[in-house]
Order: structure tokens, then C-alpha cells, then sequence
């Protein structure tokens, strides 16, 4: 199998595509009880609300919005994501759900791509549903495009330099890359471990998969 075509990085079709994704994830939370929303995602020190309150203001931001912030934090992005994230969580969790409902059609971003705030719903996504064992069926050809994104960039999170030598291969669908010991699963699991989330890993088979584990324990 060859590789993918890589997603031009802001192309139009992908709007949709995040919006799709927004709206899936707030209909997965809306039962979930207060208790539940303090449970850690996957995300190092954040709660699955928090993270809910994370994507709510990447969906808020503009890129004079964002670089205002930059500059009020001394261009400490943890700082500046963490004074965001702190903007949009809520008083409760059920603030927290709604604000992330009315911005599930936005297509308001920072300076980055589109196809990274497909990742970014996509990811953080699976940070909050897996803690909650909720499972939810990502449309492939979805993840296909970002994980065609992802194996070619280090801009938004390091995944092109965790896979490299390894070739990753997709189970579900036709994402391929890569050259090396093989690590095969889900194209969602891919993607995941590709960004650094090492429960994943869990989910892979063949031999390159420990690299990747150590390399995801490491990051």
C-alpha cells in the first residue's frame, strides 16, 4: 500500500467536517453527570471539562485575539492557552457544554489551519470520551485527513518526528506511511499515538509498536 495524498490544509470541505465533529461530541456529553466532568482526560492535569472549555476557545479566537494574548503572556503559549481555557469553562458544566454548542458552526481560529482544528476536535475529542468510556465511531475518512496532516507536520503538536522509521498502517482505512518496523491499528488509534497519547498504543499491533510507546512516554 502507498502512502496518502496529503489534505491541503485549508481547504473549504473541511469546515463540515469540524463542525460535524463539535456537534457529535456535545451530543456524547449531554447526559454526562456533574460528577463525571471533573474526571482527568488525557490531556496531563486537565479535567474532560476543561479541555470541552480548551476547544470552546480555540473556536473563539481570532488571530488578533490570539496574538494579543501572546503578547499579554510574554509569548508563554501554555500561559495563553491556560488564560483561554479559564475564559471559557463556566460556572458549572452545563455552562461549560453550552458554550461549546454555540460555537460548534464557528469557523473562528487562530493562525493555524483548518485541517489543524480538525485535529485538534479529533484529538481532544478522543482525550475527553476515552476517560468517560464513551465510544464513539469517527467517521474514517475524517480521520484519515488528519492523520495524513499529522505525518507530515511538528507545527502544532510533534507527530512527523515520533514516527519517524516506523511505517504506520491503517486496519480500518487507507491511511499508510512510513518505512520501518510496522505499527498497524485503527486510523484513530494512529492518530492519537502519533500525538503523543501512549494509552493508545494500547490498541496497535506489530513490532514497532514499543518505539512508539517509548517514544509517546517520553514526549
Amino acid at each position: 500500500m502507498t502512502a496518502s495524498t496529503p489534505a491541503s490544509p485549508d481547504r473549504t470541505d473541511l469546515w463540515p467536517l469540524v463542525h460535524a465533529e463539535r456537534e457529535a461530541l456535545a451530543a456524547d456529553l449531554a447526559e454526562l453527570p456533574d460528577e463525571r466532568w471533573a474526571t482527568p482526560s488525557l490531556c496531563a492535569g486537565l479535567s474532560v471539562r476543561e479541555v470541552l472549555a480548551h476547544l470552546t476557545a480555540a473556536a473563539s479566537l481570532t488571530p488578533l485575539r490570539w496574538l494579543a494574548g501572546v503578547l499579554r503572556c510574554r509569548f508563554d503559549f501554555d500561559r495563553q492557552v491556560a488564560m483561554r481555557l479559564a475564559e471559557q469553562v463556566g460556572a458549572t458544566p452545563a455552562e461549560t457544554l453550552d458554550r461549546f454548542r454555540r460555537v460548534a458552526g464557528s469557523t473562528t481560529k487562530p493562525p493555524l489551519p483548518t485541517i489543524a482544528m480538525l485535529g485538534e476536535t479529533i484529538v481532544h475529542g478522543e482525550d475527553i470520551r476515552r476517560p468517560l468510556g464513551i465510544r464513539y465511531d469517527y467517521p474514517v475518512a475524517t480521520v484519515t485527513r488528519v492523520a495524513e496532516y499529522y505525518r507530515g507536520s511538528d507545527m502544532v503538536v510533534l507527530a512527523k518526528g515520533r514516527i519517524g522509521g516506523l511505517r504506520l498502517a491503517a486496519t480500518d482505512g487507507p491511511f499508510a506511511t512510513g518505512a520501518g518496523p510496522v505499527v498497524s491499528g485503527r486510523t484513530v488509534a494512529l492518530v492519537m499515538a502519533m500525538t503523543g497519547r501512549a494509552s493508545h498504543c494500547d490498541e496497535l499491533t506489530g513490532e514497532g509498536v514499543p518505539v512508539l510507546r517509548d517514544r509517546c512516554a517520553t514526549a
